[in-house]
């Protein structure tokens, strides 16, 4: 008990005043790069892209002011003592002096002389994401990457006439589908006794090897609709059910929703839910991103949500040279060939991540109980799990989801956290998934 509280006292301190004061440097670190990724973009791609340092009313023409309400107030409220204090005034006037000035075109001329005799044509990385051949494999397709896994056709099956269950999976932030296919999926029966099995697991819209857009605010909508896209609308999906880990779960409950008379059944682990309420999406960020020193996921997490700008320079040095680093990694373990989950960390550009993060993570949080009562009104059986260790996404989430909807079937599974929770017990977790999915509505394919 005294180890306990001593521990307590520690991270009390750890996050109390030299918390307020390396946050306090992060605020001005990311207005001094604010400034420096402004010139460097003119420099490099003679095209000033937006950021979310200013509000949007301020800024003419910005995307917020045509759809603001698929984004979220987060990229533009985020608290920062010299954004308030004016100091990105000189950001904002940066771009006209430098043009009147003329050195960022005399740098472009000298730097890159064989680009100015060429057309300019637009790329699909920026200069600071990646443009390996993996990482721009998608420019060769509009649709987000699938895997499928379904029964063998043989004689019988096609002999048994036996109903065909569809099952979409979704991934959380920062992962792939590879998430349920080198884990759950070899657990996954093709086929029962009542029932044939096809199953897509897909990469969301700028993670993966799905497309990762310059132009996309990576929104809510546009999650959905990319699914809508590759996945219901190709294979005629008529009838299915859903499963989701974290981020997902909230674009997975928008798709079930707008899909509410097709849905079977959507199986939710560990779902970032913070009611819709006013200031929702705010409430999500503080939460999810609190502004602590310990432990140093929670530390982690703050930099790469409250600071845009930091976020793209961690982006730049560890996703643009991923390469480089699993070349590292692969020579410090000995290993010729590494993890899955290491190396589709860094499949992801800034902008795909950053909007997602905010768009979906935050602004999710106000579309998420309009969704949740479309689905209960619609009789779609919803089941919710979720481990109590979980340091990610707290439980309380859990609680507040099954005080509001009752009808939400919920289950905390002790001593897991936010990713052993399936991880450690996949086993368990299929046969679960299996026994919802035969026990939800009959909706004929």
């Amino acid at each position: 008990m005294m180890a306990s509280t001593f521990q307590e006292n520690c991270i009390s301190v750890i996050n109390g005043a030299p918390s307020w004061a390396v946050f306090f440097l992060f605020d001005l670190l990311d207005n001094f790069l604010c400034i420096v990724f402004r010139f460097v973009d003119q420099v490099m791609e003679e095209k000033l892209e937006s950021c979310q340092c200013s509000n949007p009313q301020e800024t003419s023409g910005y995307e917020f002011l045509s759809d603001h309400q698929h984004l979220s107030e987060t990229l533009y409220r985020r608290r920062n003592i010299f954004r308030q204090a004016g100091f990105l005034r000189f950001a904002r006037k940066l771009p006209e002096i430098t043009k009147k000035i003329g050195i960022a075109t005399f740098l472009r001329n000298f730097l890159f002389p064989e680009k100015m005799k060429k057309v300019p044509r637009e790329v699909a990385n920026r200069w600071s994401d990646c443009g390996c051949k993996n990482c721009v494999t998608w420019t060769n397709n509009d649709k987000l990457n699938v895997i499928v896994k379904q029964p063998s056709v043989s004689p019988d099956l096609l002999m048994s006439n036996k109903p065909v269950d569809n099952v979409i999976f979704i991934h959380g932030f920062l992962a792939s589908s590879s998430y349920w296919t080198n884990t759950v999926f070899k657990y996954l029966p093709e086929t029962t006794e009542k029932t044939n099995y096809r199953f897509f697991a897909v990469d969301l819209l700028g993670f993966g090897d799905s497309p990762k857009p310059r132009d996309c605010r990576y929104s809510l909508q546009e999650h959905v609709e990319m699914i809508e896209k590759s996945v219901i609308l190709p294979n005629n999906l008529t009838s299915f059910h859903v499963v989701a880990h974290s981020m997902g779960c909230i674009v997975a409950v928008a798709l079930a929703a707008k899909f509410s008379g097709s849905v079977k059944s959507v199986a939710l682990v560990a779902p970032p839910y913070f009611g819709d309420k006013e200031g929702a999406s705010c409430d999500a960020l503080d939460v999810i991103a609190e502004k602590k020193l310990w432990p140093p996921t929670s530390f982690f997490s703050a930099m790469m949500a409250w600071y845009e700008h930091i976020a793209r320079g961690v982006c730049f040095v560890v996703c643009r040279h991923h390469r480089t680093w699993e070349k590292i990694i692969k020579i410090i373990t000995w290993r010729s060939k590494l993890p899955m989950a290491i190396t589709e960390l860094t499949k992801h550009t800034h902008q795909s991540s950053w909007h997602s993060m905010h768009n979906v993570l935050c602004g999710g949080a106000k579309f998420t109980d309009k969704h949740l009562e479309s689905l209960i009104n619609s009789g779609v059986k919803i089941s919710v799990v979720q481990g109590d260790k979980d340091a990610v996404v707290p439980i309380d989430c859990l609680w507040n989801m099954k005080a509001k909807f009752p009808a939400v079937e919920v289950e905390v599974i002790a001593g897991t956290d936010h990713s052993s929770v399936i991880m450690s017990r996949r086993e368990v977790f299929v046969a679960n998934l299996v026994k919802l999915w035969a026990s939800s509505g009959k909706k004929q394919n």
